[in-house]
């Protein structure tokens, strides 16, 4: 069926967000995992591009456990929206943003001891107890204690009085290319767990798995699990037995149309020019929107149900295609990411082109694109 949509600018450029997919998406991680292990959803990086306060609306009302964001300006603007789930700040905070995190209920994530004294003494003077989750390194490299250094550093923590290790947690490296090594960061995170067995620490919430985890490392699972990508309907990996529905759809309309005989430049550089004479139109949409400009005589679009080449650079705000002898009127909708007719063009078809991965495309798409929610 489809769907007549207003759009809410002058710019008649949008994106469509379907919040029953990521529904059905979540569902699908559910029956992955079974209903013992809970759901701790990314709704980082503005929902990787999708709109932070109605997919997280939305995945609320499915149910997920948990909500994680990459800093405290995500999850304040979750509060402010009366969003009550617990919240994680995935990345690290400095000892001076502390008192936010006990004004907006947010659940820190810890690997220095001086971030667990500083909010052990703010916990303190509010005779409270903060819960926080420690973050392991297993192999990323990024942020984490050591491996080697994470069980004395676990007892030293469990020993302060106001704080609570809700949760502990290790992030795969490789998950989609190395299996050998996600098993090897798997064993390093268990030999931990066994320590802390055997020292009679317990510790509620334990977490690894991202995407690609839950679906192909039941190992990973845990007691709760850590989706992204595949809550969006984005694959991390091809080869994936598991159908989950893009949640994203990228459209424009032509602005312009004009008639150009053979040898005419397009755009800047003139990198394509006409081999005939032909119709070229032009898209408002361009790398200023997130578009990337490496799609430059590359990516595709939808017209009429038909596939057309980006024709010459991607400007900041324009682009153009080349349509040969197809007559298109102004104001035709085009498909950038989504389907038209029986042919589709994906997040995934894009990042190829580009070079890039899905995450990349999707996060890039700025405020200019207005999301419009359907559902």
């Amino acid at each position: 069926m489809r769907v007549e949509i207003k759009v809410v600018s002058f710019r008649p450029t949008w994106a469509e967000v379907s919040l029953k997919n990521i529904a059905d998406n979540f569902a699908q991680v559910k029956k992955i995992t079974g209903p013992k292990v809970k759901v701790m959803a990314c709704v980082k990086a503005d929902a990787y591009g999708h709109g932070i306060i109605p997919v997280a609306k939305r995945l609320v009302s499915c149910g997920v456990d948990y909500l994680a964001v990459a800093c405290i300006d995500e999850a304040i603007k979750l509060r402010e929206d009366n969003v009550e789930l617990p919240i994680l700040i995935l990345g690290m905070i400095f000892e001076k943003d502390v008192p936010v995190l006990f004004e907006y209920r947010l659940t820190p994530t810890v690997c220095t001891t001086e971030l667990a004294l500083a909010i052990d003494k703010m916990a303190r003077r509010l005779k409270c107890v903060a819960k926080i989750h420690i973050k392991v390194d297993t192999g990323m490299n990024r942020i984490g204690i050591a491996h080697e250094d994470a069980f004395d550093f676990i007892k030293k923590i469990n020993a302060l009085k106001s704080l609570k290790i809700e949760g502990l947690f290790t992030h795969l490296a490789c998950a989609d290319i190395n299996s050998g090594y996600t098993l090897r960061q798997l064993g390093l995170f268990n030999q931990l767990l066994v320590l802390l067995k055997n020292s009679m620490i317990k510790i509620p919430l334990v977490h690894a798995a991202n995407s690609m985890g839950v679906i192909g490392y039941k190992k990973s699972h845990f007691n709760m699990v850590r989706p992204g990508l595949m809550l969006y309907g984005l694959s991390p990996r091809s080869d994936l037995d598991i159908e989950l529905k893009p949640a994203l759809a990228l459209k424009t309309k032509v602005v312009y149309c004009k008639r150009l005989p053979k040898g005419e430049g397009i755009s800047y550089g003139h990198i394509y020019v006409t081999k005939c004479d032909t119709n070229i139109v032009t898209l408002p949409i361009g790398y200023g929107d997130g578009y990337p400009r490496n799609l430059s005589n590359k990516a595709y679009v939808l017209i009429k149900g038909r596939r057309f080449r980006i024709s010459g650079r991607v400007c900041m705000d324009q682009v153009m295609v080349d349509v040969g002898s197809l007559k298109v009127s102004l104001g035709e909708e085009v498909v950038l990411i989504g389907a038209q007719g029986k042919n589709k063009i994906t997040t995934e078809e894009l990042a190829q082109s580009a070079g890039t991965i899905p995450y990349e495309i999707v996060c890039g798409f700025g405020l200019r694109i207005p999301r419009i929610y359907l559902d």
